[in-house]
């Protein structure tokens, strides 16, 4: 499991990066760059991390799904993820 305060430091910075989305936009497409460099450093959504929804866990993450392979696989052999099964052939 991940520090609470490292899922919370990423959800921080997914509510700024959607305060400043517009704002970005617009001096984007004005072309003015130096009001860009103005804005909070994490307002720029590159700085966002995916992580795991369930543990935090920052590395193999499946989008599809928003949780970690590991989390995935567990869920899956237990049956919670519809339409999903172990493949066999």
């Amino acid at each position: 499991m991940a520090k609470e305060s490292m899922k919370a430091r990423e959800v921080k910075r997914r509510k700024v990066v959607e305060k400043y989305a517009e704002k970005r936009k617009a001096l984007k497409e004005a072309g003015d760059y130096e009001a860009l460099q103005k804005l909070p450093k994490n307002a720029s959504p590159v700085r966002m991390h995916n992580r795991c929804k369930l543990t935090g866990r920052p590395k193999g993450y499946i989008r599809q799904f928003g949780i970690s392979r590991v989390t995935f696989r567990e869920m899956a052999n237990q049956g919670l993820i519809p339409g999903v099964r172990k493949a066999s052939w």
